[in-house]
């Protein structure tokens, strides 16, 4: 091309961008830069974890165990994540009472748990929630949550009560968020039946002439969208035809006479359409796009007679959810809705039987192997489940992919969620698109990201161990702060933490390794202050979400299978109780906080003395014992320098602050006495010296806690409970009259693969014959989760 075409081109196209400058209004493109900005500011800070739970099953009877496997990731790319290293699970009634309540230690973003389902609860649906400390700053619609039955087969079933709630819901959703007079609007719907499923029907929109204006009916799982325009200062109704029973009238959501409406539709090319209509004038609208949390594209365009384009590259948006959101000129977001990309699976699970058939008490064995796209075979922590399934049982539909995509990013339950990702159809693709416009949510408000202060947060990540937190208050019961305060476990290991007040009272303290049901015992140093009060703060979350759980109800076909597990569950708890009552012994640093001591006194290498005084002044050569206006006190003597004030005096790990107690101590109840004899810093608190007694039996040597302490019952997070899966090797087994009734084959939290060799699994058939269902589900370090389901018959 010659200069002067050259110059020609150059000059037209910088005459275009001139004219297209001039158009623009000053400081759009700062405007959309400042939400970009605040957005890439929040989402850095409020790093977001999601939680899923693999139990063994979905119905149970009261005795029985629920056994379950959590993974924790990232939001932001579902890898596993170790930030957090505790995950609560509730079970709640439709009360929104919690009925079972468990702390999991979490290591690599994986833990496991169990809990006994206690023979007083009664009949119904529940729901089984899983969050993190840190997950309560977004609410409990960010928490996993799933349904699960519970059958009392000891309690007569209640009487069905009136029911509140109809047969039927049916929502209306329109694209963008709203009705708008004159403008074109596409609405999605959902209708579900009382148990929570979708179901086919055909409806109508009728405007207030009851002219019909739409018609509808699901395209699948009860959910489907129709397109219509509705008109100035009119009110719409949709009747809905099921059968032969009476059709459901119910109002479509207002229309509002300004605003604007929004629509996406594939392109064909590679490419999105998204269309924005709007009565309030021509202005400039932004279109900001981020999928999980990450930022993937801005776009400016101007509406001309009350519409705009924007062109969105499918290759611009990230695998997964993406979130579009439609800003008008004055940084106000006006419309919103999500795009599913379809991800693409990049691990698959091989699992199976090495038979279909089986008679009883007959080993089985599963040859499980993780691989990847190219079908070699890599690391992966995966759970496995075997249970029988019946008109009771039915098979779980959780899928830990469906759930860390799509389940985990949209508001309430999924029906069938492996649908989504693992049927590759064009019916598939309108289901999802459906799914998303009914189900559509958001993790975080606008106006808290476009807001100048940085957001803020009150609950803490759990990095370290549990975080046990409590409220200090004065004798008025004003809010205390600076405060020092302790808490300890009473015990041979020496578990005492250190916390001050913050500005609100609270007292976070940051324990490590804290397993288990204890007593724990929280103080002030009440030889400084005993007008503080102390309340010790319930870490489970008091907020619920607005999920409601289907009605609960038991048909005739249910009977006989309910009379068999109801039978085989209590011969199980009769012949096996005691082998289902094994715990791991957790790992744990059996040494105090002030490490290995400066020296340890056995006090049965010494003669023995009845009095502490005489111990302490015969044989700890470190200390020196005084009396000061007829009160007792100890100076340890360092290196090079005299001490001053009292050591930290701890009898079992409880810090005794009145050095008279510590005298009054029986020296024939105390095993050892370890001793550091210089200046210790925890936390924030500063000892001149510490001085551990300990008990032979660990139990203070009925010494008499200080009346200002706060003694309550604690359980730190859970014992590993042992799966309890018996073995028929010989013939001698095979014909034991034990009872073998179990319907819960195995159940194994911790499979791990490798890049060398398949791991086999093995267990044995119970006396139960049926047809029985495994699953397989798990995730690999990158973050890539699959699931993987086999069958066989027990004859």
């Amino acid at each position: 091309m010659s200069s002067k075409k050259t110059w020609n081109v150059l000059k037209n196209t910088l005459s275009v961008w001139v004219a297209l400058l001039a158009f623009m209004p000053r400081g759009n493109a700062q405007e959309l830069s400042q939400v970009q900005n605040a957005f890439n500011k929040y989402t850095q800070t409020a790093l977001q974890e999601k939680v899923f739970v693999h139990t063994d099953k979905s119905t149970y009877l009261a005795g029985e165990i629920v056994w379950f496997k959590i993974y924790c990731v990232d939001g932001a790319f579902n890898k596993p994540l170790t930030l957090s290293k505790v995950v609560y699970v509730d079970i709640l009634d439709n009360a929104q009472v919690s009925v079972m309540q468990a702390k999991i230690a979490m290591t690599d973003g994986m833990g496991s748990g169990s809990l006994v389902i206690p023979p007083s609860v009664a009949n119904g649906n529940y729901k089984l929630r899983a969050y993190t400390n840190w997950m309560k700053n977004f609410g409990p619609e960010s928490f996993f949550e799933k349904k699960i039955t519970i059958i009392n087969s000891l309690r007569t079933p209640d009487v069905a009560a009136k029911p509140k709630t109809p047969d039927y819901d049916v929502q209306f959703f329109p694209e963008g968020g709203y009705l708008v007079s004159g403008l074109p609007a596409n609405v999605a719907f959902k209708a579900v039946a009382k148990n929570g499923s979708g179901f086919a029907f055909r409806g109508a929109v009728v405007n207030e002439n009851n002219d019909t204006v739409a018609r509808f009916q699901p395209l699948k799982f009860g959910m489907g969208h129709f397109v219509f325009t509705p008109a100035v200062n009119n009110t719409y109704r949709a009747i809905i035809n099921i059968g032969s029973d009476k059709p459901i009238i119910t109002a479509l959501p207002t229309v509002k006479s300004n605003g604007y409406t929004m629509q996406v539709t594939d392109a064909g090319n590679g490419s999105l359409n998204v269309k924005v209509n709007s009565n309030t004038g021509d202005q400039q609208l932004h279109l900001f796009a981020h999928t999980r949390g990450v930022a993937k594209l801005v776009q400016n365009a101007v509406s001309s007679n009350g519409a705009a384009v924007f062109t969105v590259s499918k290759d611009k948006l990230g695998e997964g959810v993406s979130y579009l959101t439609i800003f008008d000129g004055g940084r106000q977001p006006v419309c919103e809705r999500l795009y599913f990309k379809r991800p693409e699976q990049t691990l698959f699970i091989d699992a199976g039987a090495d038979a279909g058939q089986y008679a009883t008490r007959k080993k089985v064995s599963v040859t499980i192997a993780a691989k990847n796209a190219t079908a070699k075979m890599i690391n992966a922590g995966l759970s496995m489940s075997v249970y029988r399934v019946d008109s009771l049982q039915t098979v779980d539909q959780d899928d830990i992919a469906g759930y860390f995509w799509l389940g985990a990013e949209l508001r309430g339950g999924i029906e069938s969620p492996g649908y989504y990702l693992k049927t590759i159809t064009a019916e598939a693709d309108e289901a999802t698109d459906n799914l998303l416009l009914t189900q559509g949510w958001r993790r975080f408000r606008w106006d808290n990201i476009l807001q100048p202060a940085p957001a803020a947060f009150k609950y803490q990540p759990e990095f370290n161990g549990h975080l046990v937190i409590a409220k200090v208050t004065d004798s008025v019961k004003n809010i205390a702060k600076d405060v020092i305060a302790y808490l300890a476990v009473p015990g041979k290991r020496v578990q005492v933490y250190a916390a001050k007040s913050d500005a609100e009272g609270k007292l976070y303290f940051n324990t490590k390794e804290f397993y288990g049901a204890n007593e724990i015992v929280v103080q002030t140093n009440t030889e400084r202050d005993t007008s503080h009060k102390i309340e010790v703060i319930s870490p489970f979350f008091e907020q619920y979400s607005k999920t409601a759980l289907p009605a609960f109800g038991l048909t005739q076909g249910m009977q006989a299978s309910l009379q068999q597990q109801s039978l085989a569950m209590q011969v199980q708890n009769i012949y096996a109780g005691n082998k289902l009552k094994h715990y791991f012994e957790p790992a744990v640093d059996s040494s105090g906080f002030f490490g290995t001591p400066y020296k340890t006194y056995k006090l049965d290498d010494f003669t023995r003395f009845v009095t502490m005084e005489e111990v302490v002044r015969e044989y700890v050569r470190e200390a020196g014992v005084s009396r000061s206006r007829g009160r007792f006190h100890i100076t340890l003597i360092d290196e090079k320098v005299l001490l001053t004030g009292d050591p930290l005096v701890m009898l079992d790990g409880v810090p005794v602050f009145n050095i008279d107690k510590v005298m009054a101590i029986d020296p024939l109840k105390v095993q050892r006495l370890q001793v550091v004899r210089s200046r210790y810093f925890w936390g924030p608190a500063v000892f001149e010296g510490v001085m551990n007694y300990t008990t032979y039996k660990g139990d203070l040597g009925g010494a008499e806690m200080d009346p200002h302490a706060v003694v309550i019952d604690y359980e730190g997070m859970q014992i590993q409970r042992e799966f309890y899966s018996p073995v028929y090797e010989t013939d001698e087994q095979a014909k034991s009259r034990i009872p073998d009734f179990r319907n819960l084959l195995f159940w194994a939290p911790e499979i791990k693969t490798g890049p060398v060799n398949a791991n086999k699994v093995t267990f044995y058939t119970s006396d139960q014959a049926g047809k029985y269902f495994g699953i397989v589900q798990g995730m690999t370090p990158n973050g890539d989760a699959a699931s993987q389901s086999f069958t066989f018959e027990v004859k």
